[in-house]
Order: structure tokens, then C-alpha cells, then sequence
């Protein structure tokens, strides 16, 4: 079991992703928005970070960065549909900033659990 912080903007998405990883045996911490997440990491501790990248007040990539800052070896898995851009290239952003796993929207819940557990297990 790992205590996990989910940060994106996107309820529905929250909700999901929350039951799918408790369903899995994890514990599971949400947050609406990357100001949220570092108030999170800043007060609790973390075995992962799975963060959207598109999200309004502190996006995904500043959020990267300053959770570098708070704790470097903190494992995060990034994720984008896009938004205006393309998703790739916030990935690519996203890996290159020190996100150890990038996932495209929209993928599968096998898929994030199989991310997941490959984050966990590096």
C-alpha cells in the first residue's frame, strides 16, 4: 500500500482515479489544483504524486518544479490531455523536469495502475 496525492483540476477525474487506486489497497489524498498539492506535500507524506498538467491557478509543470524543491526524490507520474496544446509536448516538459512516468488522455485504469506500480517499484 502507498499513500498517494492526486492532483487534477477535473472532480470526475479525481473520483475515478481515488476509487480505482483505493480499490488497488492505496491511500489516496486529492487535490483540485497544484497550490493545493504543495499545501499537501508541505503538511503529509507521500510515496507518489500523480499530477495533471493542464490546471488552472498553479499548473502542473510549476508544480513539478516546486515539488522538486520541497522534496527531490519524491516520485511523481504526470499526466495531460493537452488542453490548447499538445499533450506530448507538456509531457516531454514534464519528464525533462523530473516526472518519472508520463501518461496521455485518456488512458485506461489498468494503465495507471501498471504505471503505478512501475513508479512504485523503481
Amino acid at each position: 500500500m502507498a499513500r498517494i496525492l492526486l492532483v487534477d483540476d477535473e472532480e470526475i477525474v479525481r473520483r475515478l482515479f481515488a476509487e480505482v487506486l483505493e480499490i488497488d489497497h492505496h491511500e489516496v489524498t486529492t487535490a483540485g489544483d497544484g497550490n493545493a498539492a504543495l499545501a499537501a506535500v508541505a503538511h503529509g507524506t507521500f510515496d507518489l504524486v500523480i499530477t495533471d498538467l493542464v490546471m488552472p491557478d498553479r499548473e502542473g509543470l510549476e508544480t513539478i518544479i516546486a515539488m522538486r524543491h520541497q522534496q527531490p526524490d519524491l516520485p511523481i507520474i504526470a499526466m495531460s490531455g493537452g488542453g490548447r496544446g499538445n499533450a506530448a509536448d507538456y509531457l516531454d516538459l514534464a519528464a525533462k523536469l523530473g516526472a518519472r512516468k508520463t501518461m496521455a488522455k485518456p488512458f485506461s485504469t489498468q494503465e495507471l495502475l501498471d504505471a503505478v506500480r512501475e513508479v512504485l517499484q523503481a
